[in-house]
């Protein structure tokens, strides 16, 4: 089933089917499985082809793990000023495995552009006139090929279908959850199931009776009232312009920019690897000795190291056996290698000698901090988008809460604290604070509230008493 067509004849704008090709690229680099390129033919010298497989360093991956660690890892500390709504999210967050999902989904956003993630409620108790009584809280995660906008203002996105891809009864069907204004100014969200049959390129529509009998859909109902004029989805993409299609909201890979590079480190890998096996000792025999005097061979025929010298050539001056020792290009190859790692790194924006062929001992933070400056401002420039999604994200949540029957207080100030301890000397910082304390410059419950993670409020509170101090 092409998506796109359903999109045609259900007349829904959303971003060009092109850019989505492009997502499957990036994709593809990732997986270290690009069509055209990860597979090569290569002469055997005996008038025959071998399929190979192209040797690849695995770069797209690596470089996506590398900034989804430091986006979004178990050191980030959410802070909630109110301590009720603070619980209350957290065990959200905690139920719905966020960290770790997170994680994987920060490494996906790395290596197609964009996710999402979408608050939502389930097992709810609904009273006669509609409201809910009680109610779970739960998250869906959406990677790029599955997020099409349909309305957006300046990158903003205010209206967005999601695909949601199932089996039932060995039949394949897709989930599209449309969130989109109504005329009231609050968000409704528009379920459709479609059955993906064999031969049917957009699809065919399954009604809300039938798909209720699928145990995918029998929770699902074909429209939602969220009664929010803010949306009940969020959008998480790399702060990096899309070059693509500047009028575009969707991301773009963290190395959309590099896939030259990419192809070029791959393809110096894949010789440095070959450089061993087409390295190796020739030895040239004469016809003569290739057979026992029984006419059996005297050699393995798929051995590579043994060649048959021509009919015509000169016993006495070649002679019965001819070996060829291979000069090796080891230096050569490391040099190229390295010299592109150093290009891909600085591209991705985590400047130079990040990445290095040879193994080298690890930096401590100091030279971190001295060396990445690049990498620094790489990494504040994603946190100011994530920032504001995971505030958005726990807004959503709070006002579910509220619509379950929970006291929260949707206006409490939420801090996002990221770790950024791999790029700044944080002990060098504390024993810094810790100076300003001593000198009065900061006051004890702002250095508390600082380095533990509490409130200014709760600081104060915590603090011990002066005597105890001095004990």
């Amino acid at each position: 089933m092409n998506i796109f067509s359903y999109f045609r004849k259900a007349g829904i704008d959303t971003v060009d089917t092109s850019f989505y090709q492009k997502i499957n690229e990036w994709i593809s680099w990732y997986n270290s499985n690009v069509r055209g390129f990860s597979f090569y033919k290569a002469y055997t010298g005996r008038g025959t082809y071998n399929r190979c497989r192209r040797k690849s360093m695995g770069m797209a991956k690596k470089i996506s793990e590398d900034i989804a660690d430091l986006l979004l890892n178990e050191k980030v500390m959410i802070t909630l000023e109110d301590d009720a709504t603070q619980k209350f999210v957290q065990e959200i967050l905690d139920e719905n495995h966020f960290l770790v999902i997170g994680n994987d989904f920060q490494e996906r956003k790395a290596y197609t552009g964009t996710v999402a993630y979408i608050p939502y409620l389930y097992d709810t108790e609904v009273s006669e006139d509609g409201s809910v009584l009680s109610g779970k809280i739960g998250i869906e995660y959406v990677d790029a090929p599955n997020i099409f906008p349909v309305s957006w203002k300046n990158g903003e996105v205010s209206e967005c279908i999601f695909a949601f891809p199932h089996t039932a009864n060995r039949k394949k069907y897709v989930h599209l959850q449309h969130h989109r204004k109504a005329e009231d100014g609050n968000y409704i969200i528009e379920n459709k199931v479609l059955r993906c049959g064999s031969g049917e390129s957009s699809g065919t529509e399954v009604d809300e009776k039938e798909w209720k009998e699928l145990r995918p859909f029998k929770n699902l109902t074909a429209t939602v009232q969220t009664g929010s004029t803010e949306p009940q989805f969020v959008l998480d993409r790399l702060n990096i312009t899309n070059n693509t299609d500047t009028s575009n909201p969707m991301g773009i890979a963290i190395f959309a920019n590099a896939v030259d590079t990419l192809r070029k480190l791959d393809t110096e890998y894949d010789s440095y690897c070959n450089e061993f096996d087409l390295g190796r000792k020739r030895i040239f025999v004469a016809p003569e000795l290739l057979t026992n005097d029984d006419g059996t061979p005297a050699f393995d025929p798929e051995d590579a190291v043994f060649y048959k010298l021509p009919d015509d050539y000169n016993e006495k001056g070649e002679g019965l056996i001819k070996e060829v020792d291979m000069q090796l290009r080891v230096e050569q190859h490391s040099k190229a290698i390295n010299d592109d790692l150093n290009y891909l790194s600085l591209k991705c924006g985590f400047g130079t000698n990040r990445y290095q062929f040879n193994g080298v001992e690890a930096k401590t933070a100091t030279e971190i901090i001295s060396e990445n400056s690049d990498m620094y401002r790489m990494l504040k420039k994603h946190e100011i988008i994530l920032e504001d999604v995971l505030k958005r994200l726990i807004r959503i949540i709070i006002r579910l809460g509220q619509v379950t029957g929970n006291v929260l207080d949707p206006d409490t100030e939420i801090t996002i604290d990221f770790d950024d301890s791999i790029i700044e000397d944080k002990d060098s910082e504390r024993q810094q604070d810790r100076q300003d304390v001593s000198m009065g410059v900061m006051r004890l419950e702002e250095y508390r509230a600082k380095w533990y993670g509490e409130t200014v409020e709760q600081a104060r509170q915590n603090l011990p008493e002066q005597n105890q101090v001095m004990e």
